[in-house]
C-alpha cells in the first residue's frame, strides 16, 4: 500500500506533468499558426506588459496573503492549461457553429458567445482549488480547545470578507495574466507573419520596404498591450469576485448563486469586448469609453476597499 507522504506527493506531481503536456502541446499549436519567427517575435513583444500588470496583482497580495505556489499554480494554469483548452475548444465550437448557422453568423456566435464562455470557464476553473481551502470561515475556540461560539465574530467577518475578495482579484488576475500573455503571443505573432508576408509581396512588386508594412503588428500591439493589457484580469476577476462571496456569504442562496452569476458577469463582459471588435474603431472606442473604462475603475475601486481591511490581519 502506498503511503499517505507518497498519496500527498502524488497530486502535484500529476499537476506538474499535466501543466508540462499543455505547455508543449500549446507551443506545437501556436507555432503552427504563427511560425517560428512570429513565435519568437510574439513571445518578446508579450512579455512587455507583464511587468505593471503582475506589480499591481503582487501590490493587492499584501491584502489577499495568497502563498507564492498558489500564485504561480494559477499564473502557469492560465498560460498553458487554459489556454491550450479554450484553442482546441474555440477550434471545435467555430467549426461546429460555422457547419450549423453559416459562415458569417458562426463566427460572431463564436467569438461573441462561445469563446467567452470556454475561456472565462477555463480561466476560472483553477480559483475552485486555490480559493476555497484558505478561505473557509475559523470557529472560534476557548483555550481548552472548544468551541467557543457558532461561527467567527461580526470583525473576523468583516476581515475575511476583505481578504476573500483580494483573493478572488489576486487569483483570478493571475490566472487571466498568464491567459492574455499566452494569446498575445499567438495574436502579435500571426500579426508578424502576415506582415512580414506583405512585405515579400511588397518587394517581389518593386515596392520600397517601409514601417508601415509592420501596421497590423504595431495595431495588435497597440491594443492588445497598451490599450486592455487588464482585460482579461477584469473579466477573470469578476469570477474570483463572485467566488469570494460564495465562500463567505451566511445567506444560503447567495452562497449558492454568486459564484455562477459572477462566471456569468465575465462572460457578458468578455462578450461584449469581443463584440466591440467588429464595430469598426469609432464603435470599439465608444464600447472602450463607455464600458470598459468604467468596469475598470470599479474594480480598481473595490480593489482598494480589499486592500483597506478593518481591524488585524487574520491569523
Amino acid at each position: 500500500m502506498s503511503s499517505p507522504s507518497r498519496l500527498r506527493s502524488a497530486g502535484p506531481t500529476a499537476t506538474v506533468l499535466a501543466l508540462t503536456a499543455s505547455a508543449v502541446l500549446l507551443v506545437h499549436l501556436v507555432q503552427a499558426q504563427t511560425g517560428t519567427t512570429g513565435l519568437l517575435v510574439g513571445l518578446g513583444l508579450a512579455v512587455l506588459p507583464l511587468p505593471f500588470v503582475l506589480t499591481a496583482l503582487t501590490w493587492l497580495n499584501q491584502s489577499a496573503r495568497v502563498p507564492n505556489r498558489r500564485l504561480v499554480l494559477c499564473l502557469v494554469w492560465g498560460s498553458c492549461a487554459a489556454t491550450t483548452v479554450a484553442m482546441l475548444a474555440n477550434g471545435w465550437a467555430s467549426d461546429t457553429l460555422t457547419a450549423l448557422q453559416g459562415s458569417s453568423r458562426g463566427e460572431t456566435l463564436g467569438a461573441e458567445f462561445a469563446s467567452p464562455l470556454i475561456e472565462e470557464s477555463a480561466k476560472g476553473a483553477v480559483l475552485l482549488l486555490t480559493m476555497a481551502p484558505p478561505l473557509r470561515p475559523r470557529r472560534r475556540t476557548s483555550p481548552a480547545g472548544r468551541p467557543a461560539g457558532t461561527g467567527p465574530t461580526a470583525a473576523a467577518r468583516a476581515r475575511l470578507r476583505h481578504r476573500a475578495v483580494a483573493t478572488g482579484l489576486v487569483l483570478g488576475g493571475f490566472s487571466a495574466c498568464g491567459f492574455a500573455f499566452t494569446e498575445n503571443v499567438l495574436y502579435l505573432g500571426r500579426a508578424f507573419t502576415d506582415d512580414q508576408r506583405q512585405r515579400l509581396d511588397a518587394i517581389g512588386l518593386g515596392l520600397s520596404p517601409s514601417l508601415r508594412d509592420y501596421d497590423d503588428t504595431v495595431h495588435t500591439f497597440v491594443l492588445r498591450a497598451l490599450l486592455a493589457p487588464f482585460a482579461h484580469p477584469l473579466f477573470t476577476a469578476l469570477t474570483g469576485v463572485g467566488l469570494a462571496v460564495a465562500l463567505t456569504s451566511h445567506r444560503r442562496w447567495l452562497a449558492r448563486t454568486a459564484g455562477p452569476l459572477g462566471l456569468l458577469a465575465a462572460v457578458a463582459l468578455h462578450g461584449g469586448w469581443n463584440a466591440a471588435a467588429g464595430l469598426g474603431t469609432h464603435g470599439f472606442l465608444l464600447v472602450y469609453a463607455a464600458l470598459m473604462v468604467p468596469c475598470f475603475a470599479a474594480l480598481t475601486g473595490l480593489a482598494l476597499w480589499a486592500a483597506a481591511r478593518p481591524g488585524r490581519r487574520l491569523r
